[in-house]
C-alpha cells in the first residue's frame, strides 16, 4: 500500500515539472505581444488628442487637407415648396352647384395631358322641386302665349290690306320676345356648365367622379405645364431678401442652379415669399407643393477658413470641432466656430489657422476613438 501512494507521487511529481517550462513561455510570450497590440491601434490620449497608426489610418481612409483661408460668400438654408407658375397652370373650379358629367373625352385622370379649351367635364345644375316647378309652369305659359302670338301675326297677315304695318309689326315683335324667353327658360332647365382646360399641360390633381355633387368654387380639376414650375421659399428675415446673390437646389446628389425672380412686398404667415425660377428639365421631376431645401448665397462675404461640412464633429461637451493632423500619427480637436457657405463647406471663422492640416474624410472615426 505504501508503495503504491509513492508511485502516485511521484507521478504527480512529474506531471508538474513537465508543466513547468511550458506555461512559463506561454507567459512571457503574451507579455511580449500586449504592447505590440496596442502600438497598433488606435487611442485617445491623457490629453484629448488621438493616437492613428499609418496602418489604421490607411483601413480606415482617412484624409487630411490644408485648410485656406480667404473670403467667401455666406450662405443660409431656405424651406420651400414647388409652386406652379401663374402663367403656365390654373385651376378649373365649378361656377355652380350641380351634378358632375364626363367630358366628351372622359373624365381626365392625374398625369393625363390636356390642351388649352379642351372641355374636362360638365357641370349639371341641381335645382330644388319648387324652383323646377316654377321654371315648368312659366315655360307652360310662355308656351300657351307663343301659340296665341302665332296666331295673331297669322291673322294680321292675312288682313296686311286693310291693317296697319304697324300693328304687324308690333305681333311679330311680341312673337319673336316670346320664343326668346321659352328658349331661355328651357335652356335654364337643360343648361350645363363645361369646365375647360384654362392652359395646356397635364392633371396635376383631380378631384371628379361621375355623378358627384358638387358646390359652386369648388376645385375639380388643377392643370400644370411641368415645364415652367417655380420654387416658392419663405424667409422670415426680410433682410434676406436685399442680399441675394445666387441660389441651387439639392436634387439627386446634384446641385440645380436657380434664378432669384423676386420676392413679395406682403407677409405671409409672418415670412416673405421669394420666388425662384431653376431649369425646367430639372423642375420638371418635382411634384406640385413638394417640400424641398434651398441655399442662397449672398453677396455680402465673411472671411475664415473654408472646410468640407464632413469635417465638422461634436465633442462630449456638444462643441462643434475639427480634427487637425499634428503629426503622422497624431490628432488633436479643435473646438471651432463656422458659418455655412454653400451647404457642402463652411467658413471656421475662429479655432483654426490657416495652413492647419484638417481631417476631412474619416473624422467621424476619429471622433469615435476612446
Amino acid at each position: 500500500m505504501s508503495r503504491r501512494l509513492y508511485m502516485r507521487a511521484v507521478a504527480c511529481l512529474l506531471a508538474t515539472a513537465l508543466a513547468l517550462p511550458l506555461a512559463a513561455p506561454a507567459h512571457e510570450g503574451h507579455d511580449e505581444a500586449a504592447p505590440a497590440a496596442v502600438g497598433e491601434s488606435p487611442r485617445r490620449q491623457p490629453d484629448g488628442s488621438v493616437f492613428v497608426p499609418k496602418s489604421v489610418q490607411r483601413q480606415m481612409n482617412l484624409r487630411a487637407l490644408a485648410a485656406a483661408a480667404g473670403e467667401y460668400p455666406q450662405a443660409f438654408e431656405l424651406a420651400g415648396t414647388v409652386a406652379m407658375d401663374p402663367n403656365a397652370g390654373g385651376k378649373v373650379q365649378a361656377a355652380l352647384a350641380g351634378r358632375l358629367q364626363a367630358g366628351p373625352q372622359g373624365l381626365p385622370v392625374p398625369g393625363q395631358s390636356v390642351k388649352k379649351g379642351q372641355v374636362l367635364a360638365y357641370v349639371v345644375p341641381t335645382a330644388g322641386a319648387i324652383e323646377r316647378s316654377n321654371q315648368l309652369a312659366q315655360q307652360a305659359e310662355l308656351r300657351a302665349a307663343q301659340a296665341l302670338a302665332q296666331r295673331r301675326v297669322a291673322r294680321l297677315r292675312e288682313l296686311a290690306d286693310t291693317v296697319a304695318r304697324k300693328d304687324i309689326e308690333a305681333a311679330e315683335s311680341e312673337l319673336h320676345s316670346l320664343t326668346q324667353r321659352l328658349a331661355a327658360v328651357g335652356a335654364g332647365l337643360a343648361q350645363r356648365d363645361a369646365l375647360v382646360a384654362p392652359v395646356s399641360g397635364v392633371i396635376a390633381s383631380s378631384n371628379a367622379v361621375a355623378g358627384q355633387v358638387v358646390d359652386a368654387r369648388e376645385l375639380i380639376f388643377e392643370v400644370v405645364d411641368p415645364a415652367r414650375l417655380r420654387i416658392e421659399a419663405l424667409a422670415y428675415e426680410p433682410a434676406q431678401a436685399q442680399d441675394i446673390a445666387s441660389a441651387h437646389l439639392a436634387l439627386d446628389g446634384q446641385a440645380v442652379p436657380l434664378r432669384f425672380v423676386g420676392a413679395a412686398r406682403s407677409l405671409r404667415e409672418q415670412a416673405l415669399p421669394l420666388s425662384f425660377a431653376g431649369d425646367a428639365q430639372a423642375l420638371g421631376r418635382l411634384a406640385l407643393g413638394q417640400p424641398v431645401r434651398l441655399v442662397v448665397q449672398t453677396r455680402s462675404r465673411v472671411a475664415g477658413v473654408r472646410v468640407p461640412m464632413a469635417a465638422l464633429q461634436r465633442n462630449s461637451s456638444n462643441q462643434s470641432i475639427v480634427w487637425v493632423k499634428t503629426a503622422a500619427e497624431q490628432f488633436a480637436p479643435r473646438v471651432v466656430g463656422y458659418l455655412p457657405l454653400d451647404g457642402v463647406s463652411v467658413a471656421v471663422t475662429q479655432g483654426l489657422a490657416a495652413g492647419e492640416r484638417v481631417a476631412t474624410q474619416g473624422a467621424a472615426l476619429i471622433n469615435q476613438v476612446r
